[in-house]
């Protein structure tokens, strides 16, 4: 369980079950306020991680090439 403990500036102050607290950008919940019962989860894009990693490692084969 997270709550909403207050908001400073463009942050939202979040307190855990375990009363740690941390911040997220407000800007990912618009509507929400003090003292809301939030839920979050996070969940890994595994297509755009390849992809990102494919990149980076073009990047890096062209950089070392020249």
């Amino acid at each position: 369980m997270y709550i909403i403990d207050r908001f400073e500036g463009d942050y939202a102050v979040i307190e855990s079950g375990d009363r740690q607290t941390f911040n997220l950008p407000r800007i990912l919940m618009p509507t929400a306020k003090e003292g809301d019962v939030i839920s979050i989860s996070v969940a890994i894009d595994d297509k755009e991680t390849k992809s990102r990693r494919e990149r980076i490692k073009g990047m890096m084969t062209n950089f070392f090439d020249e």
